[in-house]
């Protein structure tokens, strides 16, 4: 699995007009699904995104998760991650898992993001999305999960 995190002073995202997840300090993720990925991945990529460092201390560094903040988390399902961009003029994307394999895995991670951390909020797979957000500072990570 692939994820974009981004720190945010906020983020939305819509579907249709109507706001379907919101959040103000926290972390939005854009989550794609490769062909090979499994729940194990999906487990293993949200405890990363609730774990990793990159809100400030009181010393101005990145030491803070969070869930050391209570910030919000907005998972957002974007398939486009998993294109190969590596050669060409346009993208291939042979490895993003087919829409039935990355709804079902999206839907999982969207359970355990639930139990894991209740305050999740989510985009619609498969739906024509509206993102906004506030990047803060810039700070932008990404982060891949795959089986060894």
């Amino acid at each position: 699995m692939i994820s974009i995190i981004q720190r945010v002073t906020q983020a939305k995202v819509s579907v249709n007009g109507s706001d379907i997840g919101v959040i103000g300090t926290g972390i939005m993720a854009l989550v794609a699904v490769e062909k090979a990925d499994t729940a194990k991945q999906a487990d293993r990529l949200l405890e990363r995104i609730l774990n990793y460092r990159i809100f400030a201390d009181t010393d101005d560094k990145m030491n803070l998760s969070l869930r050391d903040i209570q910030g919000g988390l907005l998972l957002v399902p974007q398939f486009t991650l998993a294109a190969n961009t590596e050669t060409g003029n346009r993208p291939s994307f042979a490895a993003a898992a087919p829409p039935e394999m990355g709804r079902e895995l999206f839907a999982y991670l969207q359970k355990r993001a639930l139990e894991a951390y209740p305050s999740s909020q989510f985009g619609e797979f498969g739906a024509d999305m509206k993102v906004a957000l506030i990047n803060d500072g810039p700070v932008t990570f990404t982060l891949r999960c795959q089986e060894k």
